[in-house]
């Protein structure tokens, strides 16, 4: 694997999840893999989960890690080309990228979508600028457009956790204070459609996502009739995605807050979260406290999504 940054990298879906379950038994199986490389992990934006549960992946597997927080001790970089740099940034990302590379074997990404300009945010522009530059396997730990380590570790929750061969698995849109990215529901929207699962997305009208990543989905704009039967729920809130009002916010409904209310209509269905979360926002406090939340095992599974995705990039290094 020469980089990682949606569901198609990872290839085959069984025996990507086989290899995760297999080192969910062992973490340490590979540990000489990574004796004397480099990981180096970039951060243009915040991070709690990704940052620990990579860097553990990376020390599981043996590697070096460097660990830089751009704005944060670096230098500001630009990253538009064609701009006179007379501004507060000194550098730009395109002699920071090769100089990066220099110092490491394999990088790991972090950048948001600006919610400043739609196409940028949308070809992917910074994660594809470190992929044609570096020189070096790069792989995201949140793009703008898609977060895939968030929804391989969703994927491994969803197998150990399910109870029927065929899930019925609801993405539902919840109210937030700011704006987000729509990073983590397309991603996880793309890895549900490669899977065989009974697959909803539920959200208010206005609040479609790009459909290349909807696909086959069901869309509901009904949230009730969305959780009847369900057997997982994965809330998230998501900015306007469609023309003039994307990254803004056009709804604060609190009717779309999970509560009891809406999960009394499922089977029983799992409540999941990539975290973090805004309680009694997108969930209450019964519902993410309750026994069918699953958010700390969800979380947990990050360190097995990044170990399995960091053992296949160093195997393709040999």
């Amino acid at each position: 694997m020469k980089k990682f940054t949606c569901v198609q990298d990872i290839g085959d879906l069984k025996i990507a999840l086989d290899e995760a379950f297999e080192i969910k038994k062992d973490r340490f199986k590979y540990v000489e893999l990574g004796r004397n490389k480099t990981l180096l992990m970039i951060f243009f934006n915040s991070s709690l989960r990704t940052r620990l549960s990579t860097q553990k992946a990376a020390t599981n597997l043996g590697m070096n890690v460097i660990v830089l927080d751009i704005n944060q001790g670096a230098w500001k970089l630009e990253t538009e080309r064609g701009v006179i740099m007379d501004g507060d940034k000194p550098e730009h990302i395109l002699e920071a990228i090769p100089v990066m590379g220099c110092y490491c074997d394999i990088i790991g990404v972090r950048a948001f979508a600006q919610f400043e300009n739609r196409e940028f945010d949308y070809q992917e522009t910074i994660i594809n600028q470190f992929i044609k530059y570096s020189g070096r396997p790069v792989f995201s730990m949140e793009a703008a457009t898609r977060h895939p380590l968030q929804s391989f570790a969703d994927l491994i929750t969803i197998e150990e956790y399910k109870k029927t061969p065929r899930p019925k698995v609801v993405l539902t849109w919840a109210p937030h204070p700011k704006a987000l990215p729509q990073a983590v529901p397309n991603s996880f929207a793309e890895w549900m459609n490669a899977t065989d699962y009974d697959f909803v997305i539920a959200h208010p009208k206005g609040y479609e996502l790009d459909p290349q990543f909807v696909g086959d989905a069901k869309v509901e704009y009904d949230q009730m009739k969305a959780f009847e039967g369900a057997d997982f729920i994965y809330a998230k809130n998501w900015a306007a995605y469609s023309g003039h009002n994307y990254g803004k916010i056009l709804s604060a409904d609190r009717e779309w807050t999970v509560s009891e209310r809406q999960m009394a209509v499922t089977n029983n269905a799992y409540f999941m979260h990539c975290l973090p979360v805004r309680r009694n926002m997108i969930v209450t406090d019964e519902v993410i406290e309750s026994p069918q939340s699953i958010v700390i095992p969800e979380a947990a599974n990050r360190e097995i999504s990044a170990t399995v995705v960091l053992k296949r990039l160093l195997e393709d290094l040999k």
